[in-house]
């Protein structure tokens, strides 16, 4: 497969600049996903759009770093191509692998017809399964795929380094059959939770933004946007129940994540406004460990509730 040519990555960032030609065009649409970004994180996704260059999102689990790359693909029009990492993810998992079954039945029908099959013909792009990576390379347009990389952290060095060649070039290897350029270059967002740190090798090839829990006021901004039916009081009591929780010693601090599915239980449960009662049956929609639950209750559901 030939590299991209200039004309095509012209025409590639010709679409997206019509979509997203300044910060304020990225955040004003990022907002009518219902996506909130403060104006680092819309920076930050400008100039991986832009650039483009690959992004490095870190922070707590459930301060939306995912839900950066879901926004994003929607408001390009274009495909969101996720891989999960985990611990012992590898090239077969990320990149490709060859379809074994496919490879074996071909065979089967050529000895059936008296003929030889040749190892490169088995080893060609009719039996070549395409994972994520692959995908996001391959992509044709009009505009770029997002390719999220979603808690790198997950994975191990060796995964980090086998990144490399598609974080800087925008290229995959595969030995049966020479190394693939992008025609359009996916925009890449990785995200960590941070369970460990990343090679600087990594992040060199990155830009790179921290989403922190975000302010009550922006919190309860991001909830109301995310769910829309929900009361405006209810929503400013779990705002402040959730920025109350933060501050115990929690094992896990609840993210805006948990904020907007407490909201939603609240609702389904006819609750109008936070207090002990409503804390009491509600509160395993926000905190997800037995030892955090003791914590809130030795601080005082009232507490909690702030009543």
């Amino acid at each position: 497969m030939a590299e991209a040519t200039s004309t095509g990555d012209a025409m590639s960032t010709d679409a997206v600049a019509d979509l997203v030609p300044d910060i304020a065009a990225l955040s004003n649409r990022l907002a009518a996903t219902g996506y909130l970004a403060e104006p680092g994180l819309a920076t930050a996704l400008f100039c991986a759009v832009r650039l483009p260059q690959p992004l490095l999102l870190e922070g707590e689990a459930g301060v939306g770093k995912t839900q950066a790359a879901k926004a994003l693909a929607e408001i390009l029009d274009t495909p969101l191509i996720r891989l999960q990492c985990f611990e012992g993810i590898d090239a077969s998992e990320a990149l490709y692998e060859w379809n074994y079954p496919r490879q074996l039945l071909g065979i089967r029908v050529a000895e059936s017809q008296g003929e030889s099959v040749a190892e490169e013909s088995l080893f060609s792009r009719d039996y070549l399964i395409e994972r994520p990576l692959l995908q996001a390379i391959e992509h044709h347009g009009p505009r770029p795929a997002v390719l999220l990389i979603d808690e790198v952290d997950r994975a191990d060095e060796e995964f980090e380094a086998f990144l490399f060649e598609l974080l800087a070039e925008s290229s995959v290897t595969i030995p049966e059959i020479g190394t693939l350029h992008a025609r359009r270059k996916p925009i890449v967002l990785l995200t960590s939770n941070r369970t460990r740190d990343l090679h600087d090798a990594l992040k060199r090839r990155c830009l790179y933004h921290w989403i922190d829990y975000p302010s009550l006021e922006h919190a309860t901004q991001i909830v109301r946007a995310r769910v829309p039916e929900a009361e405006a009081a209810l929503v400013e009591d779990i705002a402040a129940a959730v920025s109350r929780l933060r501050s115990l010693d929690l094992q896990k601090p609840p993210g805006i994540a948990e904020a907007i599915d407490w909201v939603s239980a609240a609702i389904l449960l006819g609750v109008h406004r936070v207090d002990v009662d409503a804390v009491s049956r509600t509160l395993g929609s926000v905190l997800k460990y037995r030892e955090d639950h003791a914590v809130a209750q030795e601080a005082g559901l009232a507490w909690v509730a702030g009543v």
